[in-house]
């Protein structure tokens, strides 16, 4: 039997490379594509491990979970970092 691909697999690893590209964006962009690709994600792990024998590419959701996470702090440091600098401006 054929493994179909994990749905949005490609789109969340996407969304979590972005998330860290656009970090110094004030912050909030990067924010916005980590956050969407993290619900992304959760539904994509729910899906997957509901019957994981028919879905390949979930190292792909994984790995953009990941990325996301991670796209997500820095953000947060960055937009942290804006507001104390506007602040002290």
């Amino acid at each position: 039997m054929l493994k179909q691909t994990l749905p949005n697999s490609t789109l969340i690893l996407v969304f979590g490379i972005l998330s860290i590209l656009t970090c110094c964006c004030y912050g909030i962009i990067g924010l916005i594509f980590g956050i969407i690709a993290l619900v992304m994600a959760k539904k994509a792990k729910e899906t997957y491990l509901a019957e994981p024998e028919l879905y390949s590419g979930y190292q792909n959701v994984k790995t953009g979970r990941i990325l996301a996470i991670i796209g997500i702090v820095l953000s947060s440091i960055y937009l942290i970092g804006t507001i104390i600098a506007l602040a002290f401006y």
